[in-house]
């Protein structure tokens, strides 16, 4: 009896490789026509462009047993990422940094100089409840209001008093002159793209794909699945459907460079996107080449039924629904939730590869000693 690993993302390619790698056959089913998830990446056959169909992914690490699975699968090629942001008429750099402040303000500060100024614009503000608490609690109202306010609005539909103060603390103003969006060790992006990543790693032994395949049209009897969709639509959304954010991408095609930057950030509310992407920035070891470039206006809004869910809301009102489906998980036998989805959570890419691993470690410890591996293997 072969074990089942729903969806060719990271994590169900990472998973099906160990198992099969132990000796143990997997099939690997995914409804889309193609593997990696999310992250899946393709030549644009109009400019040749290599493009992030989903969206931007950038790999960041500093986890040195992820790095070294990475680059087991692909060639990795340096790539730091930087944002530029246009906010009330001007053109800033973010993350918030020494440069973004003395251009905002028309300062000359040094570090320590302008750490003191942007404490006494901060709101006095003890337990921040929420978004918006935070921030002002941060760097105050000017700051919050040209660059958070209007695009944490378009980017989750409500508004940022109704967000966790948690969302905003993982993004700290900077007292240096240091733009890089990422602080890991390692930034890179897969020369050849990350959907041939992820061929490489289900290129294994025992391990049989299955594209454009629904596991709800499966009728084999696995021995154990590891199930990376979406919670939720597992048990047929029989107690409602969790809340996602999708995006919606408009296409352009523009002689030459079109922006000048990888990403820059829309902040404002009147502009209706949120930010505007040129892929051929994503690998500059071949910009140059290019004629033609390629870029996406990304809009976000709630997903609907047959929307690509894309962020996990997981507010408050989520949370109860959220619940209910972790009771029915682990009622449910023979299988375990892995991945974004299956854990409805936010993961970058190197923490989905890091908790796949994880996860891989002990399945296989597990089946050595005949006992079932559990529903989660990270608590949702």
């Amino acid at each position: 009896m072969r074990y089942c690993v729903v969806g060719a993302g990271l994590s169900g390619a990472v998973i099906a490789r160990s198992l099969g790698e132990a000796g143990h056959k997997v099939l690997v089913v995914d409804e889309r026509s193609h593997l990696g998830g999310n992250c899946h990446s393709a030549r644009d056959p109009e400019t040749g462009v290599m493009t992030h169909i989903y969206g931007p992914h950038i790999f960041h690490t500093s986890n040195e047993r992820v790095w070294s699975y990475v680059t087991r699968f692909a060639e990795m090629r340096p790539y730091n990422h930087r944002v530029v942001a246009v906010a009330k008429s001007g053109v800033y750099s973010l993350p918030l940094n020494l440069m973004t402040i003395n251009q905002f303000f028309k300062r000359c500060m040094g570090p320590a100089e302008a750490r003191a100024f942007i404490a006494s614009k901060a709101r006095k503000i003890e337990e921040p409840q929420n978004f918006e608490e935070q921030a002002l609690a941060l760097m105050g109202e000017e700051l919050y209001e040209a660059f958070f306010k209007g695009y944490t609005s378009k980017q989750w539909g409500i508004s940022p008093t109704d967000l966790p103060a948690s969302v905003l603390k993982r993004l700290p103003a900077r007292f240096d002159y240091n733009d890089s969006y990422f602080a890991h060790h390692y930034q890179a992006i897969p020369s050849n793209g990350y959907t041939a990543m992820a061929e490489n790693i289900l290129r294994a032994p025992n391990v049989d794909v299955r594209l454009n395949c629904r596991f709800e049209e499966l009728s084999e009897n696995f021995a154990h699945v590891f199930y990376s969709g979406p919670l939720d639509r597992f048990f047929g959304f029989r107690l409602g459907r969790l809340g996602y954010r999708t995006l919606d991408f408009e296409r352009m095609i523009d002689k030459g460079d079109f922006q000048g930057a990888a990403v820059i950030n829309y902040c404002d509310a009147d502009v209706p996107f949120t930010r505007i992407t040129e892929h051929k920035y994503f690998a500059p070891w071949e910009k140059d080449t290019f004629d033609l470039t390629l870029c996406y206006r990304e809009y976000s809004r709630a997903a609907g039924a047959d929307d690509i869910p894309y962020y996990p809301i997981r507010l408050a009102n989520e949370q109860k629904l959220l619940r209910s489906y972790i009771e029915l998980a682990r009622a449910s036998e023979k299988v375990s939730f892995v991945g974004r989805l299956g854990t409805y959570r936010y993961l970058d890419m190197d923490v989905t590869i890091e908790e796949a691993l994880a996860a891989s470690d002990r399945l296989l410890e597990l089946i050595a000693r005949g006992e079932a591996p559990p529903s989660f293997f990270v608590e949702p």
